[in-house]
Parts: C-alpha cells; structure tokens; sequence
C-alpha cells in the first residue's frame, strides 16, 4: 500500500469532521437568515408558526387542533424594520428575524388579507394598540383582561371592521379528552366545554385570508 493512499482514510476524516463542524453553523446562523429573506412582508400580514414541543400547552393546542400551528401574530413595520406583534407573554412586538428563529424547524406560513380589505389593513394595526402589555392568557377566554395570540388578531380586525376573521368554535367540539389533564390544569377546574375561542388553525382557516407563502421545515 502507497503511502498516498494511506492519506485517503486521514483526509476523508478531515473532511467528514469539517461537516460536522459546519452543520451547526449552517442550521443555526445561515439557514434562519435564509428562511428571512425568502419571505417579503407586507403590513398586516398574518404569520403561523410551530413553538417548541417541551411546553405541555403547546402540545395541547397543536393536538386539540390536530394542526402544526401553535401560534400567530400579525405583521407590522417599524422604522423601516419588520416586526410581529403577536401575545407571546405580554403583547409585544417582535422582530421578525427573531420570531422566524424561534419556531420549530424555521417553519413559518403566512397569509395576507384578500384586495377588498386591504384599505382596512391600517385600521386593524392601529387597533393593536389598545392590547398592547396586556398579559398571555392560557385559559383562552374573549374577554379583554388577558389576550392569547389569535385572539390578538381576531380582535384587531373585528375592531376595524365589525366582521369576524375565521369562525369562532366550542372547545367541546374540539379534540380536547386527548388533553384533559393540562386544560384543567391551566383552567384551575373543570375543562369549559362551551367555551367559544378562535384557534391559530381556525384563524388561518378563513376565507378573508389567502395563503402567501409557507417556509421551513415543517412537523418538526
């Protein structure tokens, strides 16, 4: 056996090794800022995405929901950056590269209001405002105390115009018994049955939205 080709095994290596060295820098920093700039946003936006799978509530929503989506916000632009405002926590905006990095697999999808509300669009972002630092509600109610994420967006337009984006349903009709155990935990009793909430699924589901663009690497 030659010398050179006792080389082969020792660069393979290298070059194995320099893979592995790189998938992370590639999964982490380039394929994120990748995933960016393949969407261009538009003002009032609607953006769904996958949370991480280690919290018990976003197990119970993707699963009651029988969809990926676990959460959404509605995009909005300020000094000339984009950002989601979503209720995450306290309603608050934030910017879009951060909120695309923070979904499973990068994934995000978005959808955009149909041509005859868009004159409507700046109404339903000044409307925002009045949610603003409200607190995260994981009991998922329609009163104004606290607000969940298409809450959020549900109310906003439902403020601008007097129509509902998406339709309402019962958590009863829903695929809840899988999921007993956290709504309970999360309502402090019994599981409300008859509780009417606007889903991130239902919401995405509406006929006044059209599909824009879908990126990422989905069910994760």
């Amino acid at each position: 056996m030659s010398v050179r080709s006792l080389h082969k095994p020792v660069h393979l290596f290298r070059y194995c090794a320099g893979l592995v060295l790189c998938l992370p820098i590639f999964c982490f920093f380039i394929y994120p800022k990748v995933i960016y700039y393949s969407y261009s946003p538009k003002v009032g936006d609607v953006i769904f995405q996958s949370l991480n799978r280690s919290s018990d509530l976003v197990r119970a929503i993707e699963g009651v929901t029988g969809s990926q989506i676990s959460h959404c916000g509605i995009l909005v632009e300020k000094n000339n950056s984009w950002y989601v405002n979503e209720a995450y926590g306290p309603v608050h905006s934030t910017p879009l590269s951060k909120w695309i990095e923070r979904g499973r697999g990068y994934w995000f999808s978005v959808y955009r209001l149909k041509a005859e509300y868009k004159n409507v669009i700046p109404q339903v972002v000044s409307e925002l405002e009045k949610y603003q630092g409200k607190p995260y509600d994981s009991r998922y109610r329609l009163d104004d105390e606290k607000i969940y994420c298409s809450e959020l967006v549900f109310k906003a337009f439902r403020d601008a115009t007097d129509e509902n984006l998406g339709q309402l349903e019962e958590l009863g009709q829903l695929n809840w018994k899988p999921y007993k155990t956290t709504i309970e935990k999360y309502e402090n009793g019994p599981v409300p049955l008859d509780r009417k909430m606007i889903t991130p699924l239902g919401l995405s589901q509406s006929e006044k939205l059209n599909h824009v663009i879908s990126l990422g690497i989905p069910g994760l």
